[in-house]
């Protein structure tokens, strides 16, 4: 008389999918730029979590429209573990400000935080107007409009980041947009530009003819990528942008429909990977900062960086008023 309910029982069971096996093939971290250094740092995470897990995690090369390409060609994959974002903070975070995107930050799963890609203000080693960062907004101050930087392209990331500290410090130079910061810096040698914005990357390539005057970053790390220089800060100086906010950073993220024992398996490894000694070590080498921010730390980390970003998109607003007051 039990035959048919054990029966019906056992099928439901091989009906339902196997998680607690999870995973049975390889992950893809869907990247959304073209190969390069901070590819290369998202693989070093992905090779150590993909050891934890005995799987193979590639990661994915799909740049376009600004990284929210990317994002599109993950949330088209089903919600099973196999796809993961790989949530940098234009896709997830400023393209919806500027209202190139319908998601917000909240519509994903976190696992863990990966690294952090400070920005710093360079000038030329051999420069004599100015030492450091205070001596430089001194100059700035005392010369309004005359000094020429540039932050790489117009209206991104490092151009909010510029325009804040320089609106914080009531300072205004002339900004000069150029495609990539590589390109810049061969003009900030040749001295057609007076100082620029530059990446951990870029500066270890041409750190013989530049000195770092000041990170753009909080994080006491940061400094290390860039020879110990001193932050902003550390001048006691208002950078004008708390936490993630003034700097390069990916959080990887799931979609939201995952299911519970796969996302617990997944936070499990990438936490792993990102505690291995060898793995900062390299990461570090690179001129990456692990940040080691938990799924539980998601909301109260990522939900700022919003509003300090839309204080600089005013900044830039407020630098090209400056500007033009100056040519008058």
């Amino acid at each position: 008389m039990f035959a048919r309910p054990l029966i019906f029982a056992a099928g439901l069971v091989l009906a339902m999918p196997a998680w607690a096996e999870f995973p049975e093939r390889n992950i893809e971290n869907i990247y959304p730029w073209a190969p390069g250094a901070t590819m290369a740092a998202s693989q070093v995470i992905a090779d150590a979590m993909g050891k934890e897990l005995g799987v193979n995690v590639s990661v994915v090369s799909t740049p376009g429209a600004a990284g929210t390409k990317a994002f599109q060609v993950a949330l088209e994959k089903p919600a099973d573990g196999y796809t993961i974002f790989d949530g940098y903070v234009a896709p997830l975070v400023l393209q919806p400000l500027l209202g190139q995107a319908k998601w917000t930050y909240e519509n994903f799963t976190p696992l863990w935080s990966a690294t952090s890609n400070s920005f710093a203000i360079v000038i030329r080693k051999d420069e004599s107007r100015f030492k450091d960062f205070p001596s430089l907004i001194a100059y700035a101050k005392a010369h309004p409009g005359e000094l020429r930087y540039s932050p790489g392209a117009p209206n991104g990331l490092p151009h909010m980041v510029a325009a804040k500290v320089m609106q914080t410090s009531d300072a205004v130079a002339q900004v000069v947009p150029y495609p990539e910061i590589d390109v810049a810096i061969k003009d900030l040698r040749g001295g057609v530009l007076d100082f620029m914005i530059t990446n951990p990357g870029v500066y270890q390539t041409n750190k013989d003819d530049v000195k770092v005057v000041a990170v753009l970053s909080e994080l006491k790390r940061a400094s290390e990528t860039y020879g110990g220089a001193p932050r902003v800060q550390d001048y006691g100086i208002d950078l004008g942008m708390k936490g993630l906010a003034p700097m390069g950073w990916n959080w990887w993220l799931v979609r939201k429909e995952t299911p519970k024992e796969v996302v617990a398996k997944l936070r499990d490894a990438m936490g792993k990977a990102l505690a291995r000694t060898d793995v900062q070590e390299k990461l570090m080498a690179m001129g990456y900062v692990p940040l080691g921010y938990g799924p539980d730390e998601y909301a109260k980390i990522v939900g700022p960086v919003a509003a300090d970003l839309q204080s600089g998109m005013d900044a830039i607003a407020w630098e090209k008023k400056a500007l033009q007051s100056v040519k008058k």
